[in-house]
């Protein structure tokens, strides 16, 4: 663990000497050897229950063979939802091809997807010759929400985007009577998660809603919402809406998916995780770390390390990096105050302001919190979240 200055007061910088999360986390802590608790955590918790092996493939198969059976006399025994990014791209090749499913592919246009996302979800749907369903977000809500959360100067600034995405997922499955939705969600990629203070809860509906009723100038008569309790009580126990996670039961390499993809439907790269969207390459590659100092590559690179897909030391060589070149900043800095109705100054004014956090906002942590303990304290939840 090596220290210098910090930006935060009172501590002094530190860096895991296992992984690259940093004290940009303010929460994080590190045991006598300089390993981080996201670290230990993986090694005490993830591990001994991840198994990406033949153990894993029997529950998986297991748990194919009822969809299949319940999904009989149904067009479609599943749901899936895509984003053009390789998780959920790979899990919607695994569903067809090796599990034979009849997955319905359902995408939310929000509005920001890149030329990549659009042809990769089209290159699935033809090379896998698959249904997909289209949820396209009125653009004048999702432009005065994007815009209010601007305005709130929270780091959380895709919340918008995320809320759309599960939630129309979400009910969608419950109105339609979907029992299974099958995500992307990995340990294998994501085993360390961003905290809070970088990225909150999307699914916080109570927090949306204020940060809307402050900033916002319209309402949002067809947004997509769910709340956090409604998805993750009422659709599970009472709709039985079951959410599967098959990448965590087979061998899930993040390099070896792509090659994959690439080969088999022409599926088109991009620079790193979550950049399918432009919105996101943008806030995560340039306004977090240049207004806030967080970079969620740390947790990114860190996930690699872990599971043995990257070695520390290029990780700190790229982290040492910009995501992404000045020229394209510049650009995308345009382009995204352009489609948000507001001039570069005026993104510019926004992004010099006072910087705030989910804490100065109405939210609903006190309920998520006393969740999530429950979650773990029940052995589901092996990931750390704080």
């Amino acid at each position: 663990m090596s220290s210098h200055t910090s930006d935060q007061p009172g501590r002094s910088y530190a860096i895991c000497s296992n992984c690259i999360m940093d004290t940009s986390d303010s929460n994080i802590r590190f045991d006598g050897r300089g390993w981080c608790d996201y670290c230990n955590n993986y090694h005490s918790n993830i591990l001994p229950n991840w198994h990406p092996d033949e153990r894993g493939e029997r529950e998986i198969m297991e748990v194919v063979r009822e969809i299949k059976s319940r999904g009989r006399g149904r067009d479609h025994d599943c749901l899936i939802g895509v984003s053009g990014g390789v998780d959920s791209s790979y899990v919607t090749y695994l569903a067809k091809e090796k599990f034979g499913l009849r997955p319905l592919l359902f995408h939310v246009d929000a509005g920001w997807n890149s030329q990549q996302a659009v042809h990769n979800i089209e290159k699935l749907v033809d090379g896998l010759g698959l249904d997909l369903h289209t949820e396209v977000v009125n653009w004048q809500e999702m432009k005065d929400l994007q815009l209010a959360f601007f305005k709130a100067q929270v780091p959380h600034l895709d919340t918008p985007q995320d809320h759309a995405f599960f939630a129309a997922l979400y009910n969608f499955a419950a109105k339609n009577g979907f029992k299974y939705i099958l995500t992307g969600a990995n340990y294998s990629t994501e085993c360390v998660r961003e905290p809070l203070e970088w990225h909150y809860h999307a699914s916080d509906l109570r927090q949306l809603k204020d940060v809307h009723r402050r900033f916002g100038t319209r309402p949002l008569k067809t947004f997509p919402m769910a709340d956090i309790f409604t998805y993750k009580l009422y659709y599970r126990f009472v709709k039985g809406v079951r959410v599967v996670k098959p990448l965590n039961n087979i061998p899930f390499q993040k390099d070896a998916a792509v090659r994959e993809l690439v080969d088999k439907f022409a599926w088109q790269e991009y620079a790193h995780k979550h950049y399918e969207s432009r919105f996101t390459r943008f806030y995560e590659g340039y306004w977090l770390p240049t207004k806030f100092g967080y970079d969620k590559r740390r947790a990114h690179f860190s996930s690699l390390i872990l599971t043995g897909q990257m070695t520390r030391e290029e990780a700190l060589t790229r982290i040492a990096k910009p995501a992404y070149e000045a020229a394209d900043v510049a650009q995308d800095f345009e382009y995204i105050a352009t489609k948000l109705g507001i001039s570069v100054d005026e993104l510019q004014a926004l992004q010099n302001g006072p910087n705030k956090s989910y804490r100065d906002y109405k939210n609903s942590m006190g309920l998520i919190d006393l969740g999530t303990k429950v979650l773990r304290a029940t052995g589901i939840q092996k990931t750390v979240i704080r």
